[in-house]
């Protein structure tokens, strides 16, 4: 089981192995450079050393850093989607460790329509969104509530399957506006002429290559929506 550590630095944890900025830094670079030795050099550290920790990670947290040798080009290395959603994880308890402000919610206005025990489906007026109720029925009238650091922004270009992720809902917007905080962006993404914010780091940020204009998927869980009566 994965958990967030309960120190004040982010950091996940699964197995005894800590996953933390440290980490994280070195398989973005990887991902950048496409190799763990210019990564390493890069950061100023130990080749041999990055490459015993990135075997430590995989045995708690699974694949990595897929790496091939040899052939023409020397061969490379490339961070593997679950990396990518092993990133993602992390920044997300990030923001919610660095977030000092209240976190921003979006707020949409649906009718529920289906209920199977804790989760309910709500058609809104972006689509369908699953989430968890407070004692909600069929055809009830209510507000959908999604805080802004539940959210993941994604490029579409690697946006997943739902089967093969936890996060239910999937929307697809547009950049709109963002605004840069002490510690996290706050960005505004059109979705069919509804604002939704999300709080995203500053490595996400640059990694995502945000601006206005930008198309962008966003996903997030069920648990993490609330769906409630209208006010």
């Amino acid at each position: 089981m994965e958990e967030p550590s309960g120190e004040g630095n982010a950091a996940l944890v699964r197995g005894g192995v800590e996953f933390d900025e440290r980490d994280a830094t070195l398989l973005r670079e990887i991902d950048e450079t496409g190799s763990v030795a210019k990564a390493s050099t890069i950061l100023g550290r130990s080749r041999a050393r990055d490459l015993s920790r990135i075997d430590e990670l995989e045995s708690a947290f699974g694949d990595l850093v897929d790496r091939s040798r040899g052939g023409p080009d020397g061969g490379g290395s490339r961070v593997t989607d679950n990396a990518t959603r092993l990133l993602n994880r992390y920044e997300r308890l990030q923001v919610a460790l660095s977030a000092t402000a209240q976190v921003p919610e979006t707020v949409l206005e649906g009718t529920v329509s289906s209920v199977s025990g804790e989760l309910a489906d709500v058609t809104t007026s972006v689509g369908f969104v699953r989430g968890l109720h407070d004692g909600v029925t069929r055809d009830d009238h209510v507000q959908v509530r999604i805080g802004a650091d539940a959210l993941t922004v994604l490029d579409p270009a690697a946006d997943p399957d739902l089967d093969s992720t936890s996060a239910r809902n999937r929307l697809s917007g547009t950049v709109t506006d963002i605004r840069r905080g002490e510690t996290v962006f706050t960005v505004r993404v059109d979705v069919d002429g509804v604002d939704v914010r999300v709080l995203v780091t500053e490595d996400s940020a640059r990694r995502l290559e945000l601006a206005a204009g930008r198309e962008v998927v966003l996903t997030w869980k069920a648990t993490a929506t609330r769906i409630v009566h209208e006010l």
